[in-house]
């Protein structure tokens, strides 16, 4: 792939994500009952940092989870012949509460349908919202996100590579083209 631009770096990342976090507790009139659960692999850090701006913003805790998805792909035949399971880490009961899923990127939707698969076989939820940092657009399925760090419009030559420091040193977000 041939590197084209960055379109954010780490301070962009921080305000969307105060943003995000201040929406999230908007839309659900506070934080009871709510719970954040991050799909591998980049899901998991930026729930984990939208908790802890949701904690510096009301002082209550919102309990993270990590989901792994591998299995409920609806490509898994395509990704690997044996494919690696990390498998998911959810420590609380999600029987009731406001899950809200937590992604990189949102392209075609298969991965947040995957999740959504996953998340309902921990648990009946009293609802489930979809966070994602991008939004590249491409929908293939009926599927959007209810929190949205920025709308970065892309063909379907281009590719988008988020970047955290937990995972990849660095906090950026960049555009290839194929």
């Amino acid at each position: 792939m041939e590197y084209k631009a960055t379109l954010l770096q780490h301070e962009d990342i921080e305000r969307m994500l105060t943003r995000i976090a201040h929406q999230i507790i908007e839309k659900n009139h506070g934080t009871d009952r709510l719970c954040l659960i991050g799909v591998r692999t980049r899901g998991i850090p930026l729930a984990r940092r939208l908790s802890e701006r949701i904690a510096a913003i009301e002082g209550v805790s919102v309990p993270v989870g990590e989901l792994d998805i591998t299995l409920y792909r609806d490509d898994l035949s395509t990704v690997a012949r044996i494919p690696w399971v990390y498998g998911s880490k959810v420590d609380f009961d999600i029987e009731g509460r406001t899950v809200v899923l937590v992604d990189d990127v949102l392209f075609t939707g298969r991965t947040a349908r995957a999740a959504l698969d996953a998340v309902m076989e921990l648990g009946r939820p009293a609802k489930i919202q979809l966070c994602v940092l991008i939004d590249r657009g491409h929908s293939e399925l009926p599927i959007r996100a209810n929190f949205v760090g920025k709308n970065i419009p892309t063909s379907l030559d281009e590719a988008i590579a988020v970047r955290l420091t937990e995972t990849d040193d660095e906090d950026a977000v960049k555009i290839y083209r194929k």
